[in-house]
């Protein structure tokens, strides 16, 4: 009552009336009956002059405030309205109060945006930068055997095998491309059944163990041969996860380093650790390698080729599983990543 236009002019006119005859009654000459009197007309007076100067000046103009606000609401879909605002609240408070949510909410809309179309310029940017190598090197060997060099043999076959393989590490972007965004729209299902994680582990280090003798590389599985390592997830999936990782642990490693894979079977999880003897990771560039083309050495990682977007999909798969990436590191000594799956008797109840 007291925030609508009649419940202010009924009190301010009780209080201009009470004044009035308050101070006709200091007068001799006054009666009960000329106080009444006074006391009513003032009121009666006040009450309307200060209602409809508050209906049509204020309350009509607040009405038209709120009816467009509520229609830009309505036309804006991106915009949640709030819960109604309490009926208690003062009204120029209470529009002030609506409108502070509205401005909130866009300013929020505006960071989002911001951030995206910054995210967008370093994505075309970084994009473009891994597609031209491979492109201007394949191009390059390609126009070399065009003037003349194709008639030398043994340079043609070099020429071409290294075209072939800059081919190859486009191709490899490219599909790494289309898995990254399939998985990030959703495209990308995951089909997750019981698996011995133990023999996947085994089955990536058998796949890469040609390349870790290359660098003489030596690569150590702990488990407990005793324990059952059954998980629950999709085996293809989590296959890629610890190829990516082990790769890694063997591509940035120290020559003649050894990469050791850690496999501990919890109450309610299992944990794979991939542990290496690299030259670390700077604080810095901890929270940054999950990014896409993220590169710590920039020109160190082109040399050891890879498409830099490794461990962005290693981030999103496991997020598919409701689990994370965590990685630890020490200057000169090497790197830890890990994670966790479900273990296949928690989910099947057993």
């Amino acid at each position: 009552m007291i925030n609508t236009s009649k419940g202010i002019a009924f009190g301010l006119a009780i209080s201009i009336a009470l004044l009035l005859v308050a101070f006709l009654s200091l007068l001799e000459a006054s009666n009960s009956i000329i106080l009444l009197a006074a006391g009513t007309l003032t009121f009666s007076i006040s009450y309307l002059l200060i209602h409809l100067s508050l209906e049509y000046l204020i309350f009509r103009e607040i009405g038209n405030i709120y009816s467009v606000l509520e229609k830009i609401q309505k036309k804006d879909t991106t915009f949640k309205a709030p819960n109604k605002i309490k009926a208690s609240l003062p009204p120029l408070k209470s529009i002030q109060a609506n409108i502070h949510d509205y401005a909130a909410a866009k300013n929020r809309e505006i960071e989002i945006l911001q951030k995206n179309e910054t995210f967008r310029r370093e994505f075309i940017a970084d994009i473009s930068h891994e597609l031209k190598t491979p492109i201007f090197a394949a191009q390059g060997y390609i126009h070399t055997l065009m003037d003349g060099a194709v008639e030398d043999h043994t340079v043609r076959d070099k020429f071409l095998n290294r075209a072939a393989k800059s081919l190859n590490n486009l191709e490899d972007l490219v599909q790494d491309l289309i898995t990254l965004n399939q998985i990030e729209s959703g495209f990308i299902r995951f089909h997750p059944i019981n698996f011995d994680l133990k023999e996947s582990i085994l089955e990536v280090m058998e796949q890469l163990e040609g390349k870790a003798q290359k660098k003489g590389i030596s690569m150590v599985f702990r488990y407990d041969k005793e324990a059952s390592y059954q998980s629950y997830a999709d085996k293809d999936k989590i296959f890629r996860v610890l190829q990516n990782l082990v790769s890694n642990a063997i591509k940035y490693n120290k020559d003649a380093g050894s990469v050791t894979i850690q496999l501990n079977n919890h109450k309610n999880h299992l944990t794979v650790k991939v542990k290496d003897q690299g030259m670390g990771i700077q604080p810095e560039d901890l929270k940054r390698i999950f990014e896409r083309f993220y590169r710590v050495e920039k020109s160190r990682s082109r040399e050891n080729g890879g498409t830099g977007l490794g461990l962005a999909i290693v981030k999103h798969i496991l997020e598919g599983h409701q689990s994370k990436i965590a990685v630890s590191s020490t200057l000169g000594k090497g790197s830890v990543f890990s994670f966790e799956l479900p273990h296949a008797s928690k989910v099947l109840g057993v």
